[in-house]
């Protein structure tokens, strides 16, 4: 049994990466195929997609900023968003059975704004794996987006406790005192040095801080995304979510086949699911209505809804707790199911395409953006630069270094995460922040004294997008790279940029050179960098 799921999760998820499609889309069509076919998932495939929910919720923690939370474009967009939602829908879904344009099994008011409710929520789950895969976790948007879900999960464990009657015992209370606990952990975190035992400490801090939460009857989640803000501020931070990687995106493929697999539908199922699939646009634009009234820029607006403009795995918790309670019936909780899968399918096509779809209808969207910016969304640029290093990872921060040394005064640096900016300006580095792929930026920016830009991006397909954005805002200099992989380098040069650099030749090139300086060699290793 447990071969049927790898075979066909590996086979459509290796379909769909053919097509050019996300896997995660693939993984759902496994789990209906296997529906279709008989099998049900068992315990251990469920326990195998709780594990990866609490990894994922626990590496969200490492990349966020608990001042994200308090921000007013969060709670203020978050909370209205919520609320106009459930008062629409609810209204529109009752007005419609009293006409009797609609009827539905068990729909009574309370089901009906308790149906919205559970539509209102969006997908941790999706939104999170389409921000990794492009690389923008870090950026305006994308720390957005995921404060927004941050947001929608404390109100969740608010209504799981409501819904259940399983109040927090007492000792919730002392669950603040965690905070003090801070150095302790940093200290094991340093401990666990950068082997096998620091993915180790991972799973134990993640899954320890979900049972201590579940000790006090409060949602064990929560727990664990806490542990990972608790230590969100150490330097090992992104070298934790980098080990625990690869398990989380394992263990989430258990995830997308439980969907699949957790009922089989009819005919009339899915085409309820298909009429709620229309309420994915509706769901866009008042994310996008909201962001803009706060004072959000239109991309940013415009990205962070998009990324939230689909339904909840925590819809189906809502209605598996109704259903249980027997306020609804199977049926609801079924087509909700098929609702959510076909709105992962939905977000991933059309994001993948987010920023060719800006470029083309930019003055459109900026229209809805106030004059004034919120002082985060001010752009703060070099008057003029000869060089540009586009991303200060690690790579990207050595190429900087070198280049400041080279050159002086003619080399600036760009990043997408404001706490890198911060850091990196306290260090006298000249830095601005700026996201490589926002063509407002490419269109703002002085462009004519820049005669070099390097991309130190972690995803080629961000780098091709940014090389693509600066040719269409004119950009006639020379333009250089990093890829891992041979295949990327071909990719990379067809793309436009002139020239592309292999990060494990290069360090191994580097590392050879500075040994033969240690023998008094005078000739130092020499190849064509350029073909690299």
């Amino acid at each position: 049994m447990d071969y049927i799921w790898i075979l066909f999760a590996f086979l459509c998820g290796f379909g769909m990466k053919l097509l050019q499609l996300p896997p995660l889309i693939g993984f759902l069509l496994a789990g209906f195929l296997l529906n279709a076919l008989g099998f049900s998932a068992q315990p251990a495939l469920h326990d195998l997609a709780d594990l990866g929910i609490t990894l994922m919720l626990f590496t969200i923690g490492l990349k966020l900023n608990i001042r994200d939370l308090l921000k007013r474009e969060v709670w203020a967009a978050g909370g209205g968003h919520m609320a106009a939602w459930v008062a629409l829908i609810g209204c529109v879904s009752a007005g419609l059975i009293g006409l009797g344009l609609w009827s539905a099994d068990s729909a009574t008011a309370p089901v009906l704004f308790l149906f919205a409710f559970a539509l209102s929520f969006s997908s941790t789950v999706c939104a999170v794996k389409l921000l990794e895969e492009s690389g923008e976790m870090k950026t305006r948007h994308g720390k957005l987006a995921v404060a927004i879900l941050v947001f929608q999960d404390i109100v969740a464990v608010f209504f799981l406790v409501a819904a259940t009657g399983k109040l927090p015992s007492w000792w919730a209370l002392a669950l603040p005192l965690l905070f003090f606990l801070r150095p302790l952990l940093a200290r094991l975190l340093d401990a666990a040095g950068h082997g096998e035992l620091l993915p180790l400490t991972g799973f134990f801090l993640a899954l320890g801080a979900y049972e201590l939460f579940e000790l006090v009857n409060v949602k064990g989640d929560l727990g664990a995304l806490i542990a990972g803000m608790l230590l969100s501020s150490h330097l090992k931070a992104a070298e934790l979510n980098k080990a625990l990687l690869s398990f989380k995106d394992l263990f989430l493929v258990g995830f997308f086949l439980t969907i699949g697999m957790a009922a089989l539908p009819s005919w009339s199922m899915l085409g309820v699911a298909l009429l709620l699939l229309l309420l994915i646009p509706l769901k866009f634009l008042m994310f996008f209505g909201f962001f803009s009234v706060v004072g959000l820029r239109g991309r940013t607006a415009y990205l962070s809804s998009l990324a939230l403009a689909n339904f909840s795995e925590f819809g189906l918790i809502v209605l598996a707790l109704s259903r249980d309670a027997g306020w609804v019936s199977e049926s609801w909780l079924v087509t909700l199911a098929l609702a959510v899968s076909l709105s992962f399918v939905f977000t991933s096509v059309v994001y993948r395409r987010a920023h060719t779809i800006y470029r083309k209808y930019q003055a459109l969207i900026s229209r809805w953006q106030r004059p004034e910016p919120l002082p985060e969304d001010v752009i703060h640029q070099p008057a003029s630069v000869e060089i540009l290093v586009v991303g200060l990872g690690r790579v990207g921060k050595g190429a900087y270094a070198a280049l400041q040394q080279m050159v002086p005064d003619q080399v600036w640096g760009m990043d997408s995460d404001s706490r890198n900016v911060r850091q990196y300006r306290s260090q006298g580095y000249a830095v601005f922040m700026g996201d490589g792929e926002d063509a407002d930026l490419w269109d703002k920016l002085n462009l004519g004294s820049i005669r070099l830009v390097l991309l130190a991006l972690p995803s080629i397909e961000d780098m091709l997008n940014v090389t693509e954005q600066l040719r269409e805002a004119g950009y006639s200099g020379q333009l250089a790279a990093i890829a891992r992989y041979e295949d990327q380098q071909a990719k990379l040069k067809a793309g436009g940029i002139d020239c592309v650099f292999n990060f494990f030749t290069e360090a191994g090139t580097g590392f050879a050179e500075e040994s033969l300086r240690l023998i008094g060699h005078t000739n130092p290793v020499r190849r064509d960098r350029a073909s690299a």
